[in-house]
């Protein structure tokens, strides 16, 4: 069973910053994609930043040079660290995980979210 464990998030000024953590436990296929997406009350999902297995990353518009994902093959973690936070990056952030498996099925995994509010 593979599960994701977010940890990180909460309150922080305008301009600051945090880092969000994505803990994955149980058995994933090599080929692999984790994904940070954010979801803005009255606002539809945004994909913020995306990594591969092979450290390929992508990130939103709105993020790039503030957001940096990366992830720990070691600890099976994937992180957001956001800096030079903004008003407008108050959201519910979660991580998400797709992998293939040796025969083409995908698969699907998400965490539980975390409130990121960015105010003074």
């Amino acid at each position: 069973q593979v599960q994701l464990v977010q940890s990180g998030g909460g309150l922080v000024q305008p301009g600051g910053s945090l880092r969000l953590s994505c803990a994955i436990s149980g058995n994933i296929f090599r080929d692999n994609t984790v994904t940070w997406s954010r979801q803005a009350p009255g606002k539809e999902r945004e994909l913020v930043a995306g990594i591969t297995s092979s450290g390929n990353t992508n990130y939103a518009d709105s993020v790039k040079g503030r957001f940096t994902i990366s992830r720990d093959s070691a600890k099976n973690a994937v992180y957001l660290q956001m800096n030079s936070l903004k008003s407008e990056d108050t959201a519910v952030y979660t991580c998400n995980l797709e992998t293939l498996s040796p025969d083409r099925t995908r698969y699907a995994y998400w965490g539980q979210g975390t409130q990121v509010t960015v105010s003074s």
